[in-house]
């Protein structure tokens, strides 16, 4: 073994326990930042092929990997747009130059455009549902645009689609089927409120008639065109008529599909699902009705559902989806490359980014009002730096030995 080797090798030691000690420093200073994800170093041998009867020294190779998939605790806020993942997965933000990253920080607050934006100006990407229920693309970003809230103007969305969820009753007299005149008979009546193309409320009655065993007539009508005063027999006649039929062994509905569509006035085709009807040995009573749509309203505020859905409360008290976030994972998570901004992007190391939904597949769920902590623990890394500078000790030591020893040979010609 050289001296020059024994030196270098010193050399070498020294060099690694500071790359170490730099992770240990940077984790220490990263402790309170959401979504960090630890640096660690690794260490491997450097071999340097030796003779028989001498050996020379080599030194060591450091590597550093981040401990990625370990996750975090969580914190919770009172920021319905803080959001951390709770398992597997990475959301999509994207930086002001239009490229795509992953991240696991999550403090998403809104900027003067109503963007979701984090602390590291990356702002959050999602599927719209504007063009109806988004699919995830998935092996890329494709279809993905930026989270954008506005609520300084009103928004008024035309009903499409609702339920009426009813018992009618099986002992009720049987009637001749209901005609739109003048003393009508029929055997229920309840209204429901529907929204045309400008928000505006529009009244619809619907009646039920039994017209034999097991067989209704379900007819419905524009409130606003009943005869003043009464109701029969309404300007225009039904908006839509269907014959319903069901089962005498459990009261179930028959019909397939059981559903009843008609035009809003003013509006867009309205289809109500009739799966919930039932023909039993009680009342007429109504379980559940529902409209989508809504009157002309300013947005209240955001909720943010675990499988990411994020959905419009206006002030008039209807829900809209607007957006469903995504996750994105990798095949080796602990090997995306670390960028500025406590994101990620793919490598060769990693694998190519594949995309889902939030509770599904392997993928985790999405907690609104939480922050997923730096998985940093501090006794650990003060540890780490005691044992490092130790190590870094020993190692001087070497060079320190070597290079003394350096000068006796030299000083022997004297």
């Amino acid at each position: 073994m050289s001296l020059y080797g024994m030196m270098r090798t010193g050399v070498s030691g020294m060099a690694a326990q500071a790359n170490r000690l730099s992770t240990v420093a940077d984790n220490i200073a990263n402790a309170s930042t959401t979504g960090y994800k630890r640096a660690r170093t690794e260490f491997s041998s450097l071999v340097v092929p030796s003779q028989q009867g001498s050996y020379n020294s080599g030194g060591v190779n450091t590597t550093v990997l981040n401990s990625i998939t370990q996750q975090g605790q969580l914190q919770y806020t009172t920021s319905v747009s803080d959001l951390a993942v709770s398992g597997d997965g990475f959301f999509v933000v994207q930086n002001p130059n239009g490229q795509t990253f992953l991240t696991r920080a999550g403090a998403f607050v809104p900027n003067a455009e109503g963007e979701l934006v984090n602390a590291a100006g990356f702002k959050l990407m999602a599927y719209s549902y504007e063009n109806g229920d988004p699919a995830a693309t998935a092996n890329g970003t494709a279809g993905l645009e930026v989270v954008k809230i506005t609520d300084d103007e009103l928004t008024a969305d035309p009903s499409t689609t609702g339920l009426f969820k009813a018992n009618l009753p099986v002992g009720a007299d049987v009637l001749p089927a209901l005609t739109n005149t003048a003393g009508a008979q029929y055997t229920a009546k309840s209204s429901l409120v529907v929204y045309d193309n400008v928000g505006q409320e529009v009244l619809v009655d619907v009646y039920f008639t039994k017209t034999g065993p097991n067989t209704w007539d379900m007819q419905i009508y524009d409130q606003s065109l009943a005869t003043p005063g009464t109701t029969f027999p309404y300007a225009g006649g039904a908006l839509a008529t269907q014959s319903l039929t069901f089962d005498p062994l459990n009261g179930d509905i028959t019909n397939a599909p059981p559903e009843i569509a008609f035009a809003v006035p003013g509006g867009q085709t309205f289809t109500m699902d009739l799966a919930g009807l039932t023909e039993l040995g009680t009342e007429y009573t109504v379980l559940d009705a529902k409209a989508n749509g809504n009157p002309p309203s300013a947005i209240d505020q955001v909720l943010i559902d675990g499988d990411g859905t994020v959905y419009a409360q206006f002030k008039s008290g209807a829900i809209k989806p607007l957006y469903k976030v995504p996750l994105a994972n990798v095949a080796s998570p602990d090997r995306l490359s670390v960028l500025p901004g406590n994101v990620f992007s793919t490598n060769p190391d990693s694998g190519d980014i594949q995309m889902g939904f939030a509770e599904s597949g392997e993928f985790g769920s999405i907690v609104s009002g939480a922050l997923e902590s730096a998985n940093v623990d501090i006794a650990e890394e003060l540890t780490t730096m005691i044992e490092s500078q130790r190590t870094y000790t020993a190692n001087s030591k070497s060079f320190q030995t070597g290079s003394e020893l350096m000068d006796v040979l030299i000083n022997l010609k004297r």
